[in-house]
């Protein structure tokens, strides 16, 4: 089987780079409701401050901290319209003593404007992982 290489009409757009975006948010509780309310707040703001379509994303890993465990994050967002040919990922994020309890991180890669510069959301609670955003 050969392997098919793109013509100039299929390549990226110059006008876009590739680039990696990261947010996180905190969970009200261990319940399947309260992580998709956070999930659906953290992707919303993903979407408007980057302004994004689905897409334009190539992927999304979700880590969540060891006392969450009662939904998958990235089933909440497949299920929505329009994310089909986007790649998930689920993890574990590592535990560390004192670490933010109840925490989804996101690291999501997009093609953006090239004059564009990230707008990392990192809401609520989770604000405090970088607050230079």
């Amino acid at each position: 089987m050969a392997i098919q290489a793109m013509t100039i009409d299929e390549a990226p757009n110059p006008s876009r780079e590739l680039r990696a975006l990261r947010g996180a948010i905190t969970s009200a509780e261990n319940s399947s409701e309260a992580i998709e309310a956070a999930v659906v707040d953290l992707i919303g703001q993903l979407l408007k401050r980057n302004e994004l379509i689905p897409e334009r994303i190539i992927s999304i890993t979700f880590s969540v901290t060891a006392d969450l465990n009662a939904c998958f994050p990235a089933s909440i967002v497949r299920r929505q319209s329009g994310w089909d040919q986007v790649a998930f990922l689920d993890c574990q994020q590592m535990a560390v003593e004192g670490d933010l309890k109840r925490c989804i991180r996101m690291l999501a890669y997009a093609w953006l404007p090239s004059d564009h510069l990230p707008k990392h959301p990192y809401l609520g609670e989770a604000s405090v992982l970088r607050p230079d955003r």
